[in-house]
Order: C-alpha cells, then structure tokens, then sequence
C-alpha cells in the first residue's frame, strides 16, 4: 500500500486526507504542529500523524501533499531534502513557482496542483501542472491519486491561478447562489430544509448533466427555456440584474494576486 503524506493539515489538507481516507487505497500520514482538530481528524481516518519533518522523512513516503500557508511553505519546504530521493512531491500551496521548488529541491519529482474542496466528497477538480522533466510513473501515479479525488485537468503553470480561482473560490459563489434560491422557496412557502435540499439537488444535477451531455452550458439553459415561458422570463430578469457580469467581475476580483 503506497504512502502519502499531507504537510499542513489546514481545510484543504484535511479535504484531501478525508478523501483519500474514503478510497480505502493508500496509507496516509500527516505532518502538522501540534492541534485538536487535526488530531481528531487523524484519528477518525486512521492516519499516522508526526509533528516534525524528521519524524515524517522516517515512515518514507512515496508522495508528499505540500498544504501549508504561503508564507510558511518555503520555509517547511528547506526541509523536505531529508526526504528519500524517490519521494514524489506535490504542492498544494498558493504563491510559489515550481522553480522555487526546484531551488530548493533538486533531484525531486516535482508538480504543483490547485484542489478545491469538494476533494473531501471525492467530487473536487484539481488543476495540475507538470513540468516535461517529470517521470512519466510519478506523473502517472499523482494523476491516479487526484483522479481519486474527483476530475483531474492538465494546465500550464500559469494557468493555474485562475483554474484555482474558478475551482476553488466557485464553490463559495455557488454556496451564495443556493442560499440565495433557498431563500427565495422560504419566501414563497417552503421550509428552510427543503428549500436548501432542493437548490442544492439541482445544482448537483445540473453540473452531472452538464459534464455528462459535453454541451455547451448555453445550450443546457436553452433546453430549458420554452418560448415564452418562465424561465426564460426568469433568465431575462437575471440579465437585468446583472447576473453574468457579476459572476465575472467576482472571478475576476479574487483572482487578483
């Protein structure tokens, strides 16, 4: 059974430690500083959890998922060379180039990757960029182990800003957007559990028929919109609104660097 470690047990370390738990596949470990959470969270999945780089280097892991704050990770990452040489290393963490990783790491397999959160429910998408240099195996067993974790895409480096972008900070939009549906079936009648269940089911059938059908979402949407009828109606006063234009200019306001 293969080995990967998390460094850095934050909210995406703990949403990939928990999906991968869920495979049954792998036996995982964890690096963090000493906290309850994680502790909690280590135990509930069976994951061997050490506080120190040194101790995690002795258990020898075939992979090492880098979760740790931007401002913290070169720091941690100066001491992964105690690592075998064999270790394949992903990092997770936002605000450094892979040549900075190179730098500081040389002879390791090397890629970076941008998860979002639903890894945790095995239905997450995660951009991930390799350079040319890496082994075709470590390429091929990082795509196995994200593929676990729900779709996988394959970007240039400096797309990765904006794959994370939209991933990553979507689902926080689309949290406000069946809130927002919710509450518009508590205004006409429904009760609060209800109305979440039901914008959150269409959501979810929605994006299934979507990446199913490989239509475009336009034509999804005209699918729907008889001549004259409601949700067209509706469509046209989301248009008034500005609905579009809001979705773009929040994208485009969080992915400002």
């Amino acid at each position: 059974m293969k080995k990967i470690a998390i460094i850095g047990v934050g909210h995406m370390g703990g949403a990939i430690l928990t999906g991968l738990a869920k495979t049954k596949k792998y036996q995982l470990l964890a690096e963090n500083h000493v906290n309850k959470r994680v502790s909690q969270l280590t135990d509930k999945y069976n994951c061997q959890l050490v506080y120190s780089i040194s101790d995690l280097a002795k258990l020898i892991p075939d992979l090492v998922v880098i979760t740790t704050p931007a401002a913290a990770t070169m720091e941690i990452v100066q001491k992964l060379t105690i690592l075998n040489k064999d270790t394949i290393i992903v990092s997770a963490a936002a605000g450094h180039s892979l040549k900075d990783y190179q730098a500081k790491l040389a002879g390791y397999q090397i890629a970076r990757c941008i998860p979002n959160i639903p890894v945790s429910v095995n239905s997450g998408l995660t951009g991930i960029y390799y350079p040319d240099d890496l082994a075709p195996a470590a390429k091929d067993f990082i795509n196995e182990v994200f593929h676990d974790l729900g779709e996988v895409v394959e970007v240039a480096e400096e797309q990765l800003s904006i794959v994370g972008t939209i991933a990553g900070c979507g689902p926080a939009f689309v949290d406000v957007f069946m809130d927002a549906l919710a509450d518009s079936g508590v205004l006409n009648g429904l009760a609060r559990e209800l109305a979440n269940q039901i914008a959150a089911g269409m959501v979810k059938g929605a994006a299934q028929l979507a990446l199913d059908s490989h239509l475009h979402p336009a034509l999804l949407k005209d699918q729907v919109c008889s001549p004259g009828g409601t949700t067209i109606k509706g469509v046209t006063s989301l248009e008034e609104n500005g609905f579009r234009h809001a979705v773009i200019e929040a994208v485009n306001a969080a992915n400002q660097n």
